[in-house]
């Protein structure tokens, strides 16, 4: 109460109508901290929310008015002096549905607070300004077809962002726009049912249905939402299955066999999966006996199949009648029943020439093996069932019979042996005899009868190991035999040692009576170094008739165990072989050596067959050497400053250089005089005469050589080059264009264009 004493919030809707009363309203407890401003305003002008007033401000403008809050100063602004609050942008209540703002009067120049702060709420009022929406469209749904009228196939909903406690802009009333007279849609709750009885899904299955959702309660100006339901019927049996003809011919010939086919039907049913599933039986006819149905599980059609052979002498016709129902009946449907149907089937039978028949399926017959050629081994029998009744002839296929043991008589079908057989090679001959008239066979089995003639022998061929500890008296293996001949009842193998073993001292065999024997150890103190393997022959008889009996060799090896009889190891190299290296291992040690060895002497005879240098030098030779000398020397008639014996062969100054290609055949000694002297002056005549030994001295290096000597000889067509001589001889050149050139080129013009005083003067000079 005390708040509103000092604070007066107007509203501009009150303001607007009955301004009068405001203050009025607000003695009588008007809440002021609460107001409300229109959503989506468009108009030029900001939107006057409403005034803040405090008892304290006499109009003077002394009184400041402050702001704060949501949307304060860029929603909400405030006029400091009148307390007047406009918004100023367009509001969305689906945005935000409220503003929370604080307002305060402080004094203008102190800022100092007039009142304390008080809290207000600025609500956004709605407007129909959202159409309704359905969030999860389109729909889809089901229903069983037949369905009564008024059934549920579903609910849609669809929402209204505006306010739904202001007005009606969020009551929503819901139509149907297609998918009449089918269904229909409850106003209020969304709810769709079938309006129509009877809707068969073998005659439609889908409907689209487009429902809407309008605000304002569905009144004229209301804005609306439209959503799309696909709805499906669902199927149910209510069709009875229906064969399509009443009366199916059909035919079989009198040569079929059992179990093929002779035709096929199939009930019409337009219901799906299990309630058009149909089921078929025979229910009458004098044909249930010579023939059954089943069902092809794919097709789902009756099959008709042959039970018994017909003969078209004894019976030409069958009748059969056939009943398809459906297996799942719904009650609910029971009174459009029955559902099934029948169908008359009427076979014929057609002749057919017969082949002739067997008096049996199959013979099965024995002979004793190695019986002599010619031995009757049994007889087949065919005959002809139609009324001609031919004669039958029979034979043996050569491919059943390859290796050709057995003969038939053509006439009376009698079979005999064409070779002694044996039993432990084939025991069993399969056979086909064939009797014709028309192609037809018949199998024949013969089986070999045995006789013991195949000794018994063991089972297996394994050694037997045994440890070098082995106790006396211990059972080191049972032995067991095999008899390629069959086992009469009753019998049995019997084993015992070879007489030259029976008084043996290592080991003894014990018959057990039941087909094996016990193989023991008679001593200790065994070594596989002083022996390793023990052979003991053992007799075996198998007791038939006649008795067979063979000698068989046991292989006894000695190992070494460790202590819990473990067998370590039955070789005897390990106690040979260096310990650590195996015999791979030394095998390529030595293949390694063998390598390096050939290595190595193929190394040294290439080294051998390689040729030495053809000339030994005990130096290098002088012609390799370069030697400088400081001196610039008197010219090319100054002999003394060179010294000329440089120039020969240090090597070759005793003798003959010796060659190493070749073996000289005439040795050429020196001639006398035929060496200039070391310090001739006659350069020219010394190369003629070096040049002239290389070409006759068959001992001289074979690679050629070039020397070159600073001597340009006598009588040289080439003159000297010196720019000092170039003084003294006649020029005809005229040096006096030099004067032009400038001072740089003054001293060069004073050295040629003084030319003609110069000379002369030196000439005078010496002529006086």
């Amino acid at each position: 109460n005390g708040l509103k004493k000092r604070f007066c919030v107007c509203c501009c809707a009150c303001r607007s109508h009955v301004a009068g009363q405001v203050l009025y309203r607000s003695k009588r407890g008007w809440v002021w901290n609460q107001f409300f401003v229109i959503e989506e305003y468009t108009g030029p002008d900001p939107v006057l929310v409403g005034r803040l007033h405090s008892d304290v401000d006499s109009g003077n403008g002394n009184i400041k008015y402050i702001l704060s809050g949501e949307g304060a100063g860029t929603i909400f602004v405030i006029d400091d002096k009148t307390g007047n609050i406009h918004a100023t942008k367009t509001l969305d209540r689906e945005e935000q549905a409220q503003y929370t703002l604080t307002a305060q009067a402080v004094d203008r120049d102190t800022n100092k607070p007039l009142e304390p702060p008080s809290e207000f709420i600025v609500k956004v009022q709605d407007i129909n300004d959202n159409p309704p929406e359905f969030l999860h469209g389109p729909y889809y749904a089901r229903v069983p077809e037949m369905s009564n009228v008024g059934t549920s196939v579903m609910q849609v909903t669809a929402t209204d962002a505006d306010d739904p406690t202001y007005g009606n802009s969020a009551r929503l009333v819901y139509s149907i726009l297609q998918g009449q007279p089918y269904f229909s849609v409850e106003p209020q709750t969304g709810i769709i049912r079938t309006a129509l009885p009877n809707m068969d899904r073998e005659a439609r299955q889908e409907y689209d249905v487009v429902i809407q959702a309008k605000d304002m309660g569905g009144h004229m100006g209301g804005l609306s939402g439209t959503t799309e339901v696909k709805i499906t019927l669902t199927d149910v049996n209510d069709n009875p299955p229906k064969f399509p003809q009443s009366v199916y011919p059909m035919s079989v010939s009198e040569d079929k066999v059992p179990g093929e086919e002779v035709g096929r039907l199939k009930a019409k049913d337009p219901d799906l999966g299990d309630n058009g599933l149909v089921n078929y039986r025979l229910v009458d006819g004098d044909g249930m006996n010579m023939f059954e149905l089943s069902v092809d599980s794919e097709t789902r059609e009756a099959v008709i199949k042959l039970k018994k052979m017909v003969d078209f002498e004894t019976k030409r016709s069958y009748t059969l009648k056939v009943e398809g129902s459906n297996p799942h009946v719904d009650p609910q449907f029971l009174a459009w029943g029955p559902y099934k149907d029948e169908a008359t089937i009427k076979i014929s039978v057609e002749d057919a020439d017969e082949p002739p028949v067997f008096v049996a399926p199959s013979y099965t017959f024995e002979v004793e093996e190695n019986a002599p050629e010619g031995t009757l081994v049994g007889r087949v029998h065919a005959k002809d069932t139609d009324v001609a009744n031919n004669p039958v002839r029979y034979m043996i296929p050569r491919y059943t019979d390859v290796e050709q043991f057995f003969a038939i008589n053509t006439e009376d079908g009698m079979i005999t042996t064409m070779r002694p057989l044996d039993r432990e090679t084939q025991n069993w001959h399969n056979i086909s005899v064939s009797a014709t008239e028309i192609d037809t066979k018949v199998r024949v089995n013969i089986k070999v009868k045995d006789v013991n003639d195949n000794p018994p022998e063991f089972a297996t061929n394994n050694e037997v190991l045994m440890c070098e500890s082995v106790a006396p008296g211990k059972v080191i293996e049972t032995v067991s035999a095999v008899d390629k001949d069959e086992m009469a009842h009753r019998q049995h193998f019997t084993f015992s040692l070879a007489p030259e073993v029976a008084h043996n001292n290592n080991f003894s065999l014990k018959d057990n009576r039941d087909s094996t024997a016990s193989i023991y150890v008679l001593r200790k103190g065994f070594s596989r170094l002083t022996q390793d393997v023990y052979y003991l022959p053992i007799e075996i008889n198998d007791n038939g008739f006649p008795a067979m009996s063979s000698t068989n060799t046991l292989t006894i090896r000695v190992c070494s165990c460790d202590s819990k009889n473990t067998i370590l190891s039955c070789n005897v190299e390990p106690y040979v072989l260096p310990a650590g290296l195996s015999t791979g291992a030394l095998i390529a040690i030595l293949a390694c050596i063998v390598i390096l060895l050939a290595i190595v002497v193929l190394f040294v005879a290439l080294r051998r067959q390689k040729k030495e240098p053809l000339i030994v030098f005990e130096e290098e030779d002088i012609r390799e050497n370069i030697i400088t000398y400081d001196d610039e020397g008197g010219g090319e008639e100054d002999t003394e400053a060179f010294d000329i014996a440089t120039l020969q062969n240090p090597d070759g100054a005793n003798g003959f250089l010796p060659r190493k290609d070749i073996k000289p055949e005439l040795q050429y000694p020196l001639r006398p005089g035929g060496r200039p002297a070391a310090n001739s002056v006659d350069v020219d005549d010394f190369i003629k005469t070096r040049i002239a030994e290389a070409d006759s001295d068959p001992t001289a290096p074979p690679y050629d050589s070039i020397q070159i000597y600073g001597y340009e000889g006598r009588g040289s067509l080439a003159g000297s080059l010196s720019s000092l001589e170039s003084v003294t001889t006649e020029s005809d050149l005229d040096y006096d264009y030099l004067q032009s050139w400038g001072p740089r080129f003054k001293k060069l013009a004073d050295l040629y264009g003084t030319k003609d005083c110069s000379i002369h003067d030196g000439d005078d000079g010496e002529d006086s």
